[in-house]
């Protein structure tokens, strides 16, 4: 081969590389968009698989009126204007049901049905109000082509569009659009909005300011519902938008306001359905077709009172109880008696119900317990997992279960409140059937002899976490399932427990081992090490001063000049892995500073891009 430099000599050769590097490809707005929005949120989504729905034979005029409205408006002329209408009724009587068979009906027949289907129990874009706008316009670019360029045009325009809030986000996503296209207004189309109610209240707080001055800019979930129906009220008066709105919800004070008490009431009648059940019921144990008689039937109906939850639970309890046949377990609803007047409760009988299934559990107590953690928050606090991605009940298992066999002995009885997926089943969530479930454990008055309240929970929890710590993991887990349940183990936001907290008896061994696994550069988790450094570091409150009776109740509290010996373990172990890690960690003076100051927490996080003084 020819060599061109073999005779060169006393010369130098210099190359200049210039690195090309091709520009991004642009980002395609509609899929901008596409993440921007709550998918389960959908009507037919996979995440409502297993929502209510409608008997066929039910609620029949229910249903037909209000799809009568949808397609041909109202019948009297003084309202034909009106363009939004509000489905009304107390927990339980089947709006969500409701709401998801109208759906149903309008995809069959061909009507454009826009929804959003909010719930306090689901994933978290589907409790607040930040994709609100987002999933409308995503689902009227599907349904109408012809609005995609416009959307998308918007998109580009305004690169901050899902930082705005609701009528910015209305005005561009959805009227603008509608304006700059011919959308046939005699064509019927609705936007279905189910549980209004439910949607909670979107924070924005700045972590760098005091505890103080964060509490009085939080707001409240009662603006952000009457923020979505202001926007949506706007949008009917404007002539581009040819749709009519649905929305159900609970009688809460901000709807009944906001409609003044214009109000659309479901009149339910569970009639057939309960006859279609027990039909299936006799079918299934070989039973006389006379059973139930008329007179056994009328008084479980008339309890029912058109609450579609009371006539569901009641079947559910006579197909999965353990505690007799049929005829018995229907003779143990009906012998059930409401502690308080249905006059000053219309969710008495489900009470007294919802009492009885509970009392028939070994340990009442213990299973309420499990039912809060299942369902990822304690009474009257905030959510107990940082990520409310629903997790498989066998991983809830090995958190809860202090011996193995426990979930059948805790929740064996309470099939008809929750699916219990198989023991063998490990990806399944639990599934409790109802919200009403919660809103009554929650209250002590309606509740009595099986309420728990929150102290008593966050014992049980603490409790857990404690005996984890010690086994350095799950004994029962296997080996393949390990990571997964880490996962879920590291995700707790431990609750605050004034009383009893510094006497658990931690080993520093136990709590090095949380640490180094919860700060191991392959998976940190810096949230969760930020809450439990300061969730540990417990000063007295002075409510609680009165029940320190003895002087080793109180030497055991982190006091100002001193802190408890379980705090001195888990903040020392916690601080040791961070400077491991080189995470970004306050220093002992920073600390020092802030046992006076007791404004503000210091963020642990990974090693930062630049050199930050953190005191």
């Amino acid at each position: 081969m020819t060599n061109f430099f073999s005779d060169a000599h006393d010369c130098s050769v210099e190359l200049n590389v210039t690195q090309i590097t091709p520009p991004a490809p642009p980002i395609d707005p509609l899929n901008e968009l596409a993440s921007r929005i709550a998918a389960g949120a959908l009507h037919d989504s996979d995440e409502r698989c297993d929502a209510p729905k409608c008997h066929p034979e039910t609620r029949v005029a229910v249903q037909g009126e209000i799809y009568s409205w949808i397609v041909g408006g109202d019948p009297d002329p003084a309202q034909k204007a009106v363009k939004i209408k509000w489905v009304t009724g107390p927990a339980g009587t089947g709006k969500t049901a409701i709401m998801g068979s109208v759906a149903d009906t309008c995809k069959r027949d061909g009507v454009l049905a826009v929804t959003f289907f909010f719930s306090s129990s689901a994933s978290p874009d589907r409790r607040r109000k930040t994709v609100f706008i987002p999933t409308l316009a995503y689902q009227l670019a599907e349904h109408l082509p012809q609005l995609k360029d416009p959307v998308a045009q918007a998109i580009r325009d305004k690169p901050l569009l899902f930082k705005k809030n609701l009528r910015v986000q209305m005005e561009a996503l959805i009227l603008e659009p509608l304006r700059r296209v011919v959308v046939e207004s005699k064509i019927p189309g609705v936007v279905l909005i189910d549980g209004l109610d439910e949607c909670e209240a979107e924070q924005y707080l700045d972590s760098r300011v005091s505890s103080r001055a964060a509490e009085s800019i939080e707001r409240t979930k009662d603006e952000d519902q009457m923020e979505i129906l202001q926007v949506l009220r706007e949008a009917t008066l404007d002539p581009a938008f040819p749709f009519r709105i649905v929305i159900a919800s609970r009688p809460e004070r901000v709807f009944r306001e906001f409609f003044n008490n214009e109000n659309y009431k479901p009149s339910l009648a569970p009639t057939p359905h309960s006859g279609r059940e027990f039909s299936e019921i006799r079918r299934r144990y070989n039973l006389s077709p006379s059973w139930p008689s008329p007179g056994i039937l009328a008084p479980l109906l008339d309890r029912a009172s058109g609450q579609f939850i009371y006539a569901a639970t009641a079947i559910r309890y006579i197909t999965t109880s353990r505690h007799g046949n049929p005829y018995t377990l229907l003779d143990h609803i009906l012998k059930v008696k409401p502690t308080s007047p249905v006059g000053t409760n219309p969710l008495s009988h489900l009470d007294a119900f919802y009492t009885h299934i509970l009392q028939s559990v070994p340990n009442p107590a213990l299973s309420v317990k499990w039912l809060w953690v299942i369902n990822g928050q304690l009474p009257n606090m905030r959510f107990l997992f940082a990520n409310t991605v629903p997790r498989a009940a066998f991983h809830f298992n090995l958190l809860l279960q202090a011996n193995d066999g426990d979930a059948e002995y805790v929740l064996g009885d309470l099939h008809s409140l929750i699916d219990v997926p198989p023991s063998n089943d490990m990806k399944t969530p639990y599934r409790p059937y109802h919200k009403t479930l919660y809103d009554f454990l929650r209250s002590k008055d309606r509740c009595g002899t099986v309420y728990v309240d929150s102290q008593c929970c966050a014992e049980f929890i603490w409790g857990r976490f404690l005996d984890i710590c010690t086994n350095r993991g799950s004994p029962a887990c296997r080996p393949s399932e390990q990571q997964r349940f880490l996962d879920l183990f590291y995700d707790l936001g431990m609750p605050l427990a004034e009383l009893y907290l510094p006497k658990l008896d931690f080993t520093p061994s136990s709590v090095d081992w949380w640490s180094s696994q919860c700060l191991q550069s392959d998976s940190p988790r810096g949230a969760t090490a930020t809450l439990m450094f300061y969730r540990v570091h417990q000063a007295v409150p002075a409510t609680l001063l009165p029940l320190l009776t003895r002087q080793a109740d109180i030497l055991v509290q982190c006091h100002w000049y001193r802190c408890s010996a379980t705090c001195k373990i888990w903040q020392e172990s916690i601080l040791h892995h961070c400077k491991k890690a080189d995470w970004k960690a306050p220093t002992r003076m920073w600390l020092l500073r802030n046992r006076f100051r007791k404004d503000c927490w210091f963020v642990l996080s990974p090693p930062p891009n630049s050199d930050v003084d953190p005191s």
